[in-house]
């Protein structure tokens, strides 16, 4: 997919977009960066998520992938051929997804 075009619209002290760094980063993803200024949205940002009219927003081959557990998701499974975010047991995949469950409830709260 070395033809792929992936830019992040986000703003960097973001949780929510530091998500999708940490997983564009891991699967040493090529992307554009869009710093958003969160009090003057960009139209890009309001063309790309305009239900919520937030950050981040993954846009991939100009499709928008909005919230940022769905963008991770959406990376593991597009670049599958890159190490996978969960172990391939499903006992072990619900366990990693217990524990990602809670420390996004405890980093939230």
């Amino acid at each position: 997919m070395a033809n792929d075009e992936v830019i992040l619209l986000d703003f960097w002290p973001s949780m929510f977009g530091m998500r999708l760094r940490i997983a564009l980063a891991e699967k040493e993803i090529k992307y554009e960066y869009k710093d958003e200024d969160l009090r003057n949205k960009s139209p890009l940002l309001l063309q790309m998520n305009p239900i919520h009219k937030k950050i981040p927003v993954l846009i991939h081959n100009g499709k928008p992938i909005c919230e940022s557990i769905i963008g991770v998701e959406y990376i593991d499974e597009v670049w599958k051929d890159k190490a996978p975010f969960l172990p391939s047991d499903p006992y072990e995949r619900a366990q990693a997804r217990f524990w990602a469950d809670y420390v996004d409830k405890k980093v939230n709260s």
